[in-house]
């Protein structure tokens, strides 16, 4: 592709984990790549530019809730695409500062769009990265084979060890058939990213394409954030020889998907916007569900570390089935998934190993 061809791209959020890996792919074949980014210290652990952001991107620094500051830039950058990474991600985090999550991601996402009707321009082609969060516990199907959203599980079913919902098993997610029920802050601030997009696309007649994302992990993500995701807190403890501590039964189930898949996913529709009626969402994971057990010892076979320790504890709030159908998004979209959980676990681990 040309650079005249994709013209000027803004990414919100752009300086973080998928930002960086986005930059390296799509940076240079821009006219503009324009990364507004807090840097906030939750992830970034210091103010200077982050390495892995490519040389041609322009960085601002600035916050998405700042109006000033988004008119201060749109004053200057007129872009053609509007990719929205710029949230606050911790599921657990969200039902304990929620005012943080909502402010970012809701109140981040409507200081945007006002910006742009001051400043008068509307962008062809608005790309959102959702959640596999959106979801909440997804669908579940009886023995008899009817199916019902179970909702969340409750404080007084963690305290007796009720795990799964009694008598079903868990249905894997699909943007075409799931109705999304959140059960966690965080998926509910995401959800209205959703809709507050979609109702200002849709009255300004530009597109926008949504990416609901399973759980990333890979090279460049936050080694100092808690809330950066297992993947990362599981690969430090083995390192420093640790036994992996497993929470419920260790059958919790994620969908893990690598950082290269994701950066891939948000290149498809980019230079390939989708052409569909209405607003597309895709699933952009690796189609395989993997048990938090199964992760934490494949972690642990890597380093030698001591045995994964189930210990029954839990999170309030935390989905037990996490598992996605990509067939759409495979038959929609220029892209698949390239990396399974082994290979992108060992290439984290040789990533982490040179910078602990």
């Amino acid at each position: 592709m040309q650079s005249s061809q994709l013209g000027t791209v803004l990414v919100t959020g752009g300086a973080g984990f998928i930002g960086c890996a986005l930059s390296q792919l799509l940076a240079g074949k821009a006219q503009r790549w324009v990364v507004l980014d807090s840097l906030h210290p939750q992830v970034h652990p210091s103010t200077e530019r982050p390495a892995e952001l490519h040389s041609a991107a322009e960085l601002v620094v600035g916050d998405v809730t700042d109006a000033a500051a988004w008119d201060a830039l749109l004053a200057d950058v007129k872009p053609d695409v509007v990719v929205h990474l710029a949230a606050e991600t911790g599921t657990a985090q969200s039902l304990h500062e929620a005012t943080r999550h909502a402010d970012v991601n809701v109140v981040g996402t409507t200081a945007m769009l006002d910006a742009f009707g001051r400043a008068g321009h509307t962008p062809s082609h608005f790309v959102l990265s959702s959640s596999r969060a959106v979801y909440g516990e997804g669908e579940w199907q009886r023995a008899d084979g009817s199916t019902f959203l179970p909702g969340q599980r409750s404080h007084a079913q963690f305290e007796r060890g009720e795990w799964d919902f009694a008598g079903a098993k868990p249905l894997p997610s699909a943007a075409a058939r799931t109705w999304p029920a959140p059960t966690s802050v965080y998926g509910a601030t995401k959800l209205a990213q959703e809709h507050i997009l979609s109702a200002w696309t849709g009255s300004h007649d530009s597109a926008l394409t949504i990416l609901r994302f399973q759980n990333v992990y890979g090279p460049g993500q936050s080694l100092i954030n808690p809330y950066t995701g297992i993947v990362s807190l599981f690969s430090q403890m083995a390192m420093r020889g640790e036994s992996i501590p497993v929470y419920e039964d260790g059958r919790i189930t994620r969908d893990f998907v690598f950082i290269d898949d994701i950066a891939s996913s948000l290149v498809a529709v980019i230079e390939h916007p989708p052409v569909a009626d209405g607003v597309p969402r895709f699933d952009v994971g690796s189609g395989v569900g993997t048990t938090i057990l199964e992760l934490a010892q494949s972690i642990a076979r890597f380093h030698g570390a001591p045995e994964p320790k189930i210990n029954g504890a839990y999170r309030d709030g935390d989905v037990r089935h996490a598992e996605v159908d990509i067939s759409d998004s495979l038959d929609s979209l220029d892209w698949k998934p390239e990396w399974d959980v082994d290979r992108g676990v060992a290439a984290l681990q040789e990533w982490i190993a040179a910078r602990v």
